[in-house]
């Protein structure tokens, strides 16, 4: 599983894709999500503002993924 650290309270989808390099732009991850293959917490996640915050995890393509809050 691949930590991504944030250092805000919480990151959308879109912003999370295009941080742990899934995909290269916005446009890419609205696509993604779109077509259904994004899963936040074992439920699939079609919401490209879904609100992500501390202990989420996203799996995207058999690729695991757990959103961390950054303590300092």
């Amino acid at each position: 599983m691949k930590k991504i650290m944030i250092n805000t309270p919480y990151i959308k989808l879109d912003q999370f894709l295009k941080l742990a390099n899934v995909c290269g732009s916005g446009g890419e991850a609205k696509e993604i999500i779109q077509r259904g293959c994004i899963y936040v917490n074992d439920r699939i996640e079609t919401r490209r503002g879904k609100k992500l915050i501390d202990g989420d995890r996203i799996r995207i393509n058999h690729e695991d993924y757990l959103v961390c809050q950054d303590g300092d």
